[in-house]
């Protein structure tokens, strides 16, 4: 296919900036990146096709530009929906490298481009699978409504009697090639089919993968995920953010065309996921938003006003405002500690956040995942009133139950995933408070041995780790959390509960000299204690419970 045939194509609304002497060149494939150096996942003669996101400044153009024609491509296109137009910049910087430039038109999406290009060149090299190609219409650029993922594996399988699943790093299964039959693989082949690609990408071994399970024999391919980098820590942090295709087949004896065929496919599958990427934006926007505000001090009535923004956003429909939760995560590569990117966490804080909801249709509606440079920031939300209880609440370890096989063995030897999550805070005031909470259980998960370790809020309600380097903000919450019931008890009902628990300690558990002193029966001081006890879920008669008031009475 030559690019002049891709330019002459009405429906593709591509326009020529630059190279109208280059249009002779032939047009072996198409790749879609925002990446500042996709090197790595170039071979020469694609079509570039970018949103432009890369680029910062003027001068981000040349080393990019620059890149492309060292890899020997054989056009860029530029989508206009990010900037409005293609830059001056990036036209100048073509010409110098003589690289044919192409401006993509908003109304036209990547995938009806991908799979125009995929159809053309695909249809000359095999017939196996151009049946496949050629209805690929139907399925990408269409969106959701076309199937998505699972409607290309539906052709893998009606087409070439091939079974095939497209799988997260954490061993989520995102799509399946016989949905309809619920094909879904047994949880245990998952884990191993994932491990195996994570440890595979991290030893930068070439794919496709093959493996067997049970005398099954699969070929695992790489879906998106980001630049490998040269790195073991860099590809296993790419490996992490990303998908991979598993297919029930021993490609040992593949030719070359067939293999190249099925990459095609998780070029499509890819622009599948970047779809679903975009459409986090404006969670991710709004989680960064709150992040930053509250790493500022804001007020509380900035804070919640930013909070009523994102409610309907992450929760549409809710009548009455959520609480909130706070998760932190970190991935840590070498003895040293050192931090991984804070983007590639989290996008695998995006993924384990889905899979908690992966049998709800809205779970994906409700990530917002913010990031610094090195650390992850998920902002949750949870329905309010007494009907939701706290069985929505998210817990540390439950996070981890069904993924951690995987991502050990996708860290490998020198990584480690740690998490936090904070308790549910029902105002904009709580919100800071749980940001710390959330990054001391963290921190607290990170003493722990293991690669993959959390911790939650219920860890921190001990007087062990109320020790002068803990943050002010998690002291007050240790305090909220054993104190705040009897107040509110105290408030709603007139009651005196706080000065009974701080009298009952200060006579040492003695009922009849506690009850002396604050003139009550040793009935009234026992009905007292109880309630105390039934509000707090504490035991007064355990020497560490009363420990743990003590030490937050004295912490007021």
């Amino acid at each position: 296919m030559r690019l002049r045939a891709l330019l002459e194509t009405g429906s593709l609304g591509l326009r020529l900036l630059w190279g109208e002497g280059e249009l002779d060149r032939t047009l072996r494939g198409v790749m879609t990146t925002d990446l500042r150096d996709p090197s790595r996942y170039l071979s020469g003669g694609e079509v570039v096709l970018t949103g432009l996101a890369w680029r910062r400044t003027p001068e981000d153009s040349e080393p990019f530009v620059r890149i492309l024609a060292g890899a020997s491509v054989a056009a860029l296109a530029a989508g206009e929906a990010e900037l409005g137009s293609v830059p001056e910049d990036l036209v100048a910087a073509c010409e110098r490298h003589r690289l044919p430039l192409f401006a993509v038109d908003e109304d036209v999406s990547f995938a009806t481009i991908t799979e125009h290009v995929v159809r053309q060149v695909s249809a000359g090299r095999a017939g196996d699978l151009a049946a496949v190609v050629e209805r690929h219409r139907r399925l990408m650029s269409t969106g959701p409504a076309g199937g998505g993922p699972d409607a290309v594996l539906e052709l893998l399988t009606s087409d070439l009697d091939l079974r095939a699943w497209v799988l997260s790093s954490t061993g989520r299964q995102v799509a399946s090639s016989s949905p309809r039959d619920g094909d879904a693989l047994d949880p245990g082949v998952r884990a191993h089919l994932t491990g195996e690609h994570l440890t595979a990408v991290g030893a930068g071994r070439r794919g496709p993968h093959r493996v067997r399970v049970g005398g099954v024999g699969y070929a695992l391919f790489r879906v998106g995920g980001g630049p490998a980098g040269d790195s073991g820590a860099d590809r296993r942090s790419a490996a992490l953010s990303g998908w991979l295709l598993a297919v029930e087949a021993d490609t040992g004896d593949w030719p070359s065309e067939r293999l190249r065929l099925l990459e095609g496919v998780t070029q499509l599958i890819a622009v599948e996921r970047d779809r679903r990427d975009a459409e986090r934006a404006v969670r991710r926007r709004l989680a960064q938003e709150v992040l930053e505000l509250v790493q500022a001090g804001a007020s509380p009535a900035e804070l919640g006003a930013r909070l009523r923004v994102a409610a309907p956003v992450l929760l549409p429909g809710l009548e009455t405002a959520p609480r909130w939760q706070v998760v932190t995560a970190t991935v840590e590569w070498g003895g040293d500690g050192a931090a991984g990117s804070g983007r590639a966490t989290q996008a695998l804080l995006e993924e384990l956040l889905v899979g908690r909801e992966a049998s709800s249709p809205e779970a994906g509606d409700r990530i917002a995942v913010a990031h610094t440079r090195d650390e992850a920031v998920a902002l949750v939300p949870l329905a309010a009133g007494e009907e939701a209880g706290a069985s929505e609440e998210l817990r540390a370890e439950a996070l981890l139950e069904d993924v951690r096989g995987p991502m050990e063995r996708g860290l490998g030897e020198d990584g480690r995933l740690t998490l936090g999550v904070s308790a549910a805070v029902g105002s904009a005031e709580g919100l800071h408070g749980a940001l710390e909470e959330a990054r001391h259980a963290r921190r607290v998960a990170a003493a722990r041995p293991g690669t993959v370790c959390a911790a939650g809020h219920a860890e921190l309600a001990s007087h062990v780790l109320l020790l002068p380097f803990v943050p002010d903000d998690v002291r007050r919450a240790f305090t909220a959390r054993l104190l705040d019931p009897l107040r509110d008890y105290d408030r709603r009902h007139r009651a005196d509960l706080v000065h009974t628990l701080e009298s009952f300690l200060a006579a040492d558990g003695s009922w009849t000299r506690c009850a002396s002193r604050l003139h009550l029966h040793v009935n009234t001081l026992r009905y007292r204690v109880g309630r105390i006890e039934q509000l707090t879920g504490r035991d007064l008669s355990r020497l560490e419970d009363k420990l743990d008031f003590f030490l937050a009475l004295r912490m007021r």
